[in-house]
């Protein structure tokens, strides 16, 4: 049998009912659709975190005050443990060598009032350091001045939606706001940036950390961020902060302390398993897909029993014939993936567009999907095809009912 004679075999074994063969593109196309819709999204949060994380940048430790034994989670913004972090205990670390910059940090809600105004934010107690190390940008005015950490300033930096909130269309460099019972003057406002780490800077109120440890009643720092001079500091750099915390904390090794390389790590191995999860279980449409097929298949060589009779009795083989059935569901499989493949790329495209997330589905989800769907195509179509290249061709050609 020639190829073209196949080819007319196929097409006109579609075209012949459309209703079904409608049905079973869709249903390919629906599970290649779902396996790269959920692994592209699978994937975009994976990238999206690992740029979050990028953004503090890769020579950055991390000290939150209390033990923690396992790994997994970020330790509480707040929170008291039996030897709180101090600003006695930030200035040994700066004192460390190949320490480049050290930024401690408190922080706290607390209402903000501006004239009839008011918000709850989140305000944040910490150095001019702080600045360079989350690398934030300050758009109009200046960061907080260069003070002694336990030096108390009545200035304040906000982020640009609270800048609007608080104060509309006036000016709001040099001018006052109230947090909780102390006043601040503005002289910095930062860049529009989003969320970062859970922290919505736009929203943010970033004061001294003298002044927020009297505004909060609390010597104890949520954390504190140490810059190394690079990254071959960050070892030697952990064992020196650690052994001179333990020194401080008379013996109590009782601060963790993480680099952004750990928790990269930790993340990318967490979403790297879920990607997979949820494209294996998204893979189970596929496979009820070829089930269909099967059953169709069973279906198509119960009906067209008397055109397999008449192939086999012009001559052609039993190998031929079951390839004919086999080539119908490959085509079926292929047509409904690449109609998979277009419509999740058009979706992953939109939702690029809508939520400016990288949404990309990974080439092997592609690849995977096509191959599975063809694969699953041919298993459950094999049965019913070798059924069709069994038959007698007497027995074919015998009308329905007849002996």
């Amino acid at each position: 049998m020639r190829a073209a004679d196949a080819l007319g075999f196929w097409l006109g074994a579609l075209r012949g009912h459309r209703s079904r063969s409608l049905m079973l593109l869709l249903a390919i196309a629906i599970g290649v659709v779902a396996v790269n819709l959920l692994t592209g999204l699978g994937a975009g949060a994976r990238a999206f975190v690992l740029n979050e994380f990028s953004l503090l940048g890769r020579d950055i430790l991390i000290v939150f005050p209390g033990r923690k034994e396992t790994t997994g989670r970020m330790p509480p913004l707040t929170g008291l443990t039996p030897h709180e972090l101090t600003l006695q205990d930030v200035q040994a670390i700066t004192r460390l060598p190949g320490i480049r910059r050290v930024a401690p940090q408190q922080a706290g809600q607390m209402e903000v009032i501006v004239g009839n105004r008011n918000r709850e934010v989140l305000t944040l107690g910490t150095t001019r350091d702080f600045f360079a190390i989350r690398q934030l940008t300050v758009v109009q005015g200046q960061p907080l001045p260069t003070l002694d950490p336990e030096q108390a300033e009545a200035v304040c930096v906000i982020g640009g939606k609270l800048r609007r909130e608080l104060f509309g269309a006036r000016p709001a460099l040099g001018e006052w706001l109230r947090a909780g019972d102390r006043r601040f003057r503005v002289v910095g406002i930062l860049g529009e940036r989003g969320e970062s780490l859970g922290m919505d800077f736009a929203e943010m109120l970033i004061i001294p950390v003298a002044s927020a440890q009297a505004l909060f009643n609390s010597e104890g720092l949520s954390r504190v961020f140490v810059e190394v001079h690079g990254p071959s500091f960050l070892d030697p750099s952990k064992q020196l902060i650690l052994a001179a915390l333990k020194e401080r904390h008379e013996g109590e090794e009782d601060v963790t302390l993480v680099s952004q390389d750990s928790l990269l790590s930790a993340f990318d191995q967490i979403l790297a398993v879920l990607t997979l999860a949820v494209a294996g279980i998204a893979a189970i449409s596929l496979l009820v897909a070829g089930i269909l097929i099967m059953n169709v298949t069973w279906i198509a060589v119960s009906q067209r029993s008397a055109e397999i009779g008449l192939l086999k009795a012009i001559g052609v083989t039993a190998a031929q014939l079951r390839l004919l059935f086999l080539g119908e569901a490959a085509l079926l499989a292929l047509t409904g993936a690449l109609a998979g493949l277009l419509l999740a790329e058009t979706l992953l495209w939109l939702g690029r567009l809508a939520f400016d997330l990288p949404l990309y589905a990974p080439w092997w989800a592609r690849a995977g999907a096509v191959l599975l769907a063809l694969g699953t195509a041919l298993l459950f179509a094999w049965l019913p095809a070798a059924r069709a290249s069994a038959l007698e061709p007497v027995a074919a050609l015998r009308p329905p009912g007849a002996h």
